[in-house]
């Protein structure tokens, strides 16, 4: 039994998840962090959802959430498009909120706040930036969030579409690495990510699935 969710995976089919990051955003260019201000996508953005519509036509899926930041939420909009299934907002996909480094890049944020760009580095667990979200909490919400997702659709296909950090959470639960350990896995934009949920926990699948994404390559450079 999960002590978060009140799940227990021993009762359930095993649930499949695609998880998707959203598109490109201008503030992904300058390698600003966004956490929950809400940035839309940019012309290669738009292009990336465009090429996973054409990635995900005739995969089946049971339900279609998302983050309601704009940014997942027009990815979701645009790449699920063919599908004939509604998105559903799931504020528990949201962002981490990053509090007060939010907006600044790494370098601004080493300058401007550097006790919390401290601790970012650190992944310190418990640190909230001040006004934001602790790791551990932010890890709690994500998985209580997917988790309820696999409960309501036990053993379907659920297509998710997120941020970086969310991502971050589930291929550490699906591969039991420490949440304060360095990230040695690579978090593309618009890739898709399979996962599933069931009698033995979490497992991954596949990760970072970019190779559609050379036509919406094409499309912004040609």
């Amino acid at each position: 039994m999960n002590p978060t969710t009140g799940i227990d995976p021993t009762a359930l089919r095993t649930t499949r998840f695609c998880l998707i990051r959203h598109g490109e955003t201008d503030w992904n260019g300058e390698k600003r962090i966004q956490g929950q201000i809400d940035i839309d996508l940019n012309r290669a953005g738009q292009a990336q959802a465009m090429a996973l519509a054409e990635a995900l036509r005739g995969q089946s899926f049971a339900a279609v959430y998302s983050s309601d930041l704009r940014r997942a939420w027009n990815t979701a909009q645009i790449a699920t498009a063919g599908l004939g299934l509604a998105v559903s907002p799931a504020p528990t996909l949201r962002e981490r909120h990053f509090g007060v480094i939010q907006g600044l890049t790494a370098a601004e944020a080493r300058l401007a706040r550097p006790h919390a760009h401290g601790h970012h580095q650190a992944r310190t667990p418990h640190y909230d930036y001040e006004t934001g979200e602790s790791l551990i909490a932010f890890a709690a919400r994500v998985t209580a969030g997917l988790e309820g997702m696999a409960q309501r659709h036990s053993g379907r296909n659920v297509l998710a579409f997120t941020h970086g950090g969310v991502l971050d959470v589930a291929y550490r639960a699906a591969t039991d690495r420490a949440l304060d350990a360095p990230r040695d896995f690579s978090l593309p934009n618009a890739a898709c990510n399979w996962l599933e949920y069931g009698a033995a926990g979490w497992r991954l699948i596949s990760w970072a699935d970019c190779r559609h994404l050379n036509q919406a390559l094409d499309e912004v450079t040609g």
